[in-house]
Formats: structure tokens, C-alpha cells, sequence
């Protein structure tokens, strides 16, 4: 009888940690936080009321499971919400989504060399973000300074927030190659890397408006054109037809016409 309750007991524990259950509560969303949204994410104010009400319960899931922590900085509300509003517009399509493969968020200041050093002088700093392996699996590191700049600027085709956070999508599988398996159908992975690899060809011999390191490879291509596609989705559409269609079937989400699938 004894070993019936503890067994009991057990599986009464698992079912509430894996369930989620026993995980940190999803708080309300702040009120006061969407005239913030209104004036720094054009994403947002683009969607329809309802639509809006829906990125506001996914941003607070995400920052429910995902802690975020300042390095030399007071962590402000704007920065959890740009960051959580970065993590949102590539999934927004998907009516769920969690990043499995990501715990916690470092957000440095300013830009940071190789060797995660944003105050040394003398040195290289001109990287605004990346995911990390290794000790750092699991963890993003981002510059408030590049987070800020990539939703201040919408005209400018880059944001560095969506651009870390879509390398998080295409890791998912534990492979960074460009092909977000978990996004894309089947059918689609060839004539996809086809036209990564046309689209990079063009990048490199100057005759394409993509970010120039989107031709570097097939990983920082995909976050390159993803920044586009919800930075530009009117100017991408004209410019590169067939990579918009594409990305409108891997992200389920047509930014150009407001319409999002989820």
C-alpha cells in the first residue's frame, strides 16, 4: 500500500513539473506597456486589435520562461520588451511556440568583441548579439545599443534582436545550416538551399540590396533575409519575389499585407 502512494505521489510530481504546471507563473501583461509597443515596434502597431492582444499573452509567456539579466546595466522595462517583442514577430505565425533551446538572455550595453569584452580598449567591438554553445549553450548575448538601433531604425533592413533569435529557430535541431527544419516543409528544403545559394552568389558579386553578410553562409543568410522580411516585407516582395513567397511559407506570416496565419 505504501508503495502505491509514493508511486502515486511520483507521478503526480511529474505531471506537474513537465506539464509545466510547477514552472514560474505567467504574469499579466502591463498595461502601461502598450503605448510602448505602439511607439517602438512597428510590427505591433501594424497588427489589428485583436492580433495585438495575442503578442501580449505570447510576450509574456516568453519572459516567463526565460530570464534575462543586465551585465553593467539596470535592466529597464523597454529592454524586456523589445526582447520579448524580438523572440514573438518570427513565431507569431505558429499558434505556439516555445525556445526549447534557450534559458537565458545577457544584455551588455554596448557592442562586444569575440572575447565578450565591450569596455576593453584598443579592441574590435562590432558584434551586437549572438547564441551561444559550448559554456554558454543555451544562453543569447545581446548589446542594448544594437537591440535599441534595430527597432529605432525600420528602414535600414536589419535588426539585430530578430536576426539572434532566428539563428535560435534554426538551431532548434540542433543544427545552425540555414534550413529551419522545424519551419519549413519538406518539399520546400530544396528549392530552398537552391535559392539561398543564388541569392548568396548574388550577395557576394554585388548585385543584390541583402546585407552583405548574408552572403558570409547559409546560417547568417537566413537571419540576414528574415531581418528583411519583417524590417522591409513591401521593399523584399518587389526586390526578391521568390525569397518573400519562401519566407512566407516558413514563418506562416505575410508582414507585407498584415496578414499572420496564427
Amino acid at each position: 500500500m505504501i508503495y502505491t502512494i509514493i508511486f502515486g505521489l511520483l507521478l503526480v510530481l511529474a505531471v506537474y513539473y513537465f506539464s509545466g504546471i510547477g514552472r514560474k507563473k505567467v504574469k499579466p501583461f502591463p498595461k502601461h506597456w502598450h503605448p510602448l509597443l505602439m511607439g517602438h515596434v512597428l510590427f505591433y502597431r501594424n497588427l489589428p486589435k485583436a492580433k495585438q492582444v495575442v503578442f501580449q499573452e505570447r510576450m509574456m509567456q516568453f519572459l516567463s520562461e526565460v530570464y534575462i539579466d543586465g551585465v553593467q546595466l539596470e535592466l529597464e522595462e523597454l529592454d524586456k520588451i523589445l526582447i520579448a517583442a524580438s523572440a514573438v514577430i518570427p513565431v507569431f505565425g505558429f499558434e505556439e511556440w516555445h525556445y526549447t533551446n534557450l534559458s537565458g538572455i545577457l544584455l551588455y550595453p554596448d557592442y562586444f568583441n569575440e572575447d565578450l569584452e565591450f569596455d576593453s580598449k584598443g579592441q574590435l567591438r562590432n558584434i551586437g548579439g549572438l547564441v551561444g554553445s559550448g559554456r554558454f549553450e543555451k544562453q543569447m548575448i545581446l548589446s542594448k545599443k544594437a537591440l535599441y538601433h534595430g527597432f529605432a531604425n525600420t528602414t535600414d533592413k536589419s535588426n539585430t534582436g530578430i536576426h539572434e533569435f532566428v539563428h535560435l529557430i534554426d538551431k532548434i535541431d540542433d543544427v545552425t545550416d540555414g534550413v529551419p527544419e522545424r519551419l519549413l516543409k519538406h518539399q520546400y528544403t530544396i528549392p530552398w538551399l537552391k535559392l539561398i545559394h543564388k541569392e548568396m552568389e548574388a550577395i557576394n558579386d554585388n548585385h543584390s540590396d541583402i546585407r552583405k553578410y548574408g552572403g558570409t553562409n547559409e546560417a547568417e543568410f537566413f537571419a540576414v533575409a528574415s531581418e528583411y522580411f519583417f524590417e522591409r516585407p513591401d521593399l523584399l516582395k518587389k526586390k526578391h519575389p521568390e525569397l518573400y513567397k519562401m519566407l512566407v511559407e516558413c514563418f506562416r506570416q505575410e508582414p507585407s499585407s498584415g496578414n499572420n496565419y496564427g
